[in-house]
């Protein structure tokens, strides 16, 4: 009886770890074509989105960044970045 005892307990724990998975909404998930192709295009354009605003926001605070060191007359860091700003002014056509 001990060894059925203990296969119980185990049985028990499996179902309980498959209950915190939602191992059976994942299984509807997968027969369900339709609203799998729906939630993954959800996500890919939550995480497209998500990306280009921090990709957005990452370059702005490295634009200000270099903008900040050009200020600080460095030797030869403060001439490379006022050339590669002023790079970029002319590539967006607001220098003449």
């Amino acid at each position: 009886m001990d060894n059925r005892d203990q296969l119980e307990k185990k049985l028990d724990q499996l179902a309980m770890y498959m209950e915190k998975m939602k191992l059976a909404q994942y299984i509807d998930l997968l027969h369900n074509p339709k609203r799998l192709i729906w939630v993954n295009l959800i996500a890919g354009i939550a995480r497209g989105f998500g990306i280009a605003i921090g990709f957005t926001l990452l370059g702005a605070i490295a634009f200000l960044i270099l903008q900040r060191l050009v200020g600080l007359n460095l030797p030869l860091v403060g001439d490379f970045i006022a050339e590669l700003m002023n790079y970029v002014q002319e590539s967006k056509g607001l220098k003449p």
